[in-house]
């Protein structure tokens, strides 16, 4: 009986192939000098949107860490006030952070909340609702193809409705992903309709609160997504929509459009440092 792969940073890097090891320590090393000077709090007025796939055992600390070293640069806010900030006429003043999750892994549970509750940071999760309470085998297509465990040999578990439902008891957002982790680009209007109606909707049955935020899977435009999604996106009923496209947001844009930057639980301050100072 294979493991269920429920957060351990161990059997993580055990399916990252030898030669992604080695490109990743080489570009942590650039980072490393790249960041000397790098001061996120020298500029202001903006929301960056910082956001994580997993937290694992073993990044447990590093998450901490990071989360100390942002609260030193600026104010968490949820994604509900973020995007009423950017909705309101009156300009963004100071530093603020919105932290996110994307797939609905089960570390989101086990590794992110008690941190995220203990430092009072609220969070918005994306679940993919057509892989809620699911555990998926290591040679199954979607965790091989989608979510990139190749060589893995641990079953890949998700958030089940229940798990949802206690971290918006515990102060969390929770926002949709798709139905089915699709990429929009690739699908007709009514399919992605589909995706955006059907996915908002069970999430409200199942957890009795607007699902109000949306995250598209793969996250590049003119790639993934389109301007023709975000306008479903709003047509849909959701107030955001978030993008993997690195950046802060200022006074005046567009909802709809949101840059985002993916950390790494376990990454140093200094890659902190040089990608939340970047324009």
């Amino acid at each position: 009986m294979k493991k269920t792969w429920d957060g351990t940073l161990d059997e993580w890097s055990a399916a990252t192939p030898l030669r992604m090891r080695m490109r990743d320590l080489m570009r942590d090393f650039a980072l490393r000098a790249l960041s000397t000077g790098k001061r996120i709090d020298a500029t202001t007025n903006w929301i960056r949107f910082p956001y994580y796939h997993h937290v694992l055992d073993g990044e447990r600390t590093g998450f901490e860490r990071q989360l100390r070293f942002l609260r030193q640069a600026g104010e968490f806010i949820s994604i509900d006030d973020a995007a009423a900030l950017l909705k309101g006429s009156e300009p963004i003043n100071g530093r603020y952070f919105c932290v996110g999750f994307d797939d609905g892994f089960k570390s989101c549970l086990t590794g992110a909340l008690p941190i995220l509750v203990e430092h009072a940071v609220p969070a918005v999760f994306y679940v993919v609702t057509s892989l809620i309470g699911r555990t998926l085998a290591p040679d199954d297509p979607i965790t091989q193809s989608t979510f990139g465990f190749e060589g893995g040999n641990t079953n890949l578990e998700f958030l089940s409705w229940d798990n949802c439902r206690e971290m918006i008891a515990a102060g969390m957002t929770i926002g949709s992903h798709t139905q089915s982790h699709v990429r929009l680009a690739e699908i007709t209007d009514a399919n992605a309709t589909k995706e955006l109606t059907g996915s908002k909707a069970e999430i409200e049955r199942e957890t009795g609160k607007s699902c109000h935020h949306f995250c598209a899977p793969y996250g590049l435009p003119d790639r993934d997504f389109g301007s023709r999604d975000r306008k479903l996106v709003a047509a849909a009923g959701y107030r955001s929509f978030v993008t993997g496209i690195r950046g802060a947001t200022r006074a005046g844009d567009d909802a709809y459009n949101l840059k985002r930057d993916h950390l790494l639980a376990n990454w140093g301050n200094h890659q902190l440092r040089y990608f939340l100072s970047r324009n």
